[in-house]
């Protein structure tokens, strides 16, 4: 069975959930349980038309009336907003990812798109490698990297950086494998990995992280988001692992065919 046949009837879901009222409630309520007329207060909808609303989500078993007179989320609830984050994500960055590729990613990470729901975008290449380049010289502990190219502007502070403890890892694209320059007094220092092709860029450190994708034409283009919370580094973060365990070593002086 294909995805789009598991789907079959989420159109329900989409119904139940296409009214700014009825998610006005469900987003009121994950954050407290409330009775009826703070809801309506709170939402500035009628007695009659909360009590309509709430109706609609109790039968759609996404609220539940409690004994005392307030409402909640059910537990099926609180699943399916989690799951939505990934679309409100992408809803609201859909000019972005009308012109940006995200189908090379593995699935798993597709589907934890939401995780990113906190960051930042930002729309214009010098802002983007200002703010890339701030990260780098805050780094303390590592900076790891996916990159197509290398940037000359970060090799400075990271040479100054690496001797006092500073972790780099950065995979890199085989083309720029085959040419890229290296000191051999820091070399050692670093671990550098290549692959045929990098579908992305990620920049992370201990700090922050920051991703962009590839146009759908195959252009890397420098624009995309940074982010500084839990969720939206472990994404980054395990991104980053999924393709340095899958890439090859690199080493000084090594011959790439």
């Amino acid at each position: 069975m294909s995805r789009l046949e598991n789907n079959v009837g989420v159109e329900s879901l989409f119904f139940d959930l296409a009214s700014e009222s009825r998610l006005g409630i469900l987003y009121l309520l994950g954050r407290e349980s409330l009775k009826m007329n703070d809801i309506a207060r709170k939402l500035d909808l009628t007695s009659t038309e909360a009590f309509r609303q709430l109706q609609r989500l109790s039968e759609a078993r996404l609220v539940q009336r409690q004994p005392e007179g307030s409402y909640s989320l059910t537990s099926y609830a609180t699943l399916e907003l989690n799951l939505s984050s990934s679309l409100g994500f992408v809803y609201r960055n859909r000019d972005y990812f009308s012109e940006h590729d995200v189908s090379c990613l593995p699935y798993e990470f597709i589907n934890r798109l939401g995780e990113l729901s906190a960051g930042e975008f930002y729309g214009e290449t010098l802002a983007t490698m200002n703010r890339a380049r701030k990260m780098v010289n805050e780094a303390e502990s590592y900076v790891w990297a996916i990159a197509e190219q290398s940037e000359s502007s970060h090799t400075p502070i990271v040479n100054q950086k690496v001797p006092k403890g500073l972790k780099i890892r950065f995979l890199m694209q085989k083309e720029l494998a085959k040419t890229i320059e290296y000191d051999p007094r820091l070399e050692h220092l670093k671990e550098r990995r290549y692959m045929e092709r990098i579908p992305l860029t990620l920049l992370i450190t201990e700090k922050e992280s920051a991703v962009h994708f590839r146009k759908h034409t195959g252009k890397m283009e420098f624009i995309g988001f940074f982010g500084t919370d839990d969720m939206f580094h472990k994404w980054t973060r395990d991104l980053f692992v999924h393709y340095w365990e899958k890439a090859e070593r690199w080493y000084p002086g090594i011959q790439i065919k």
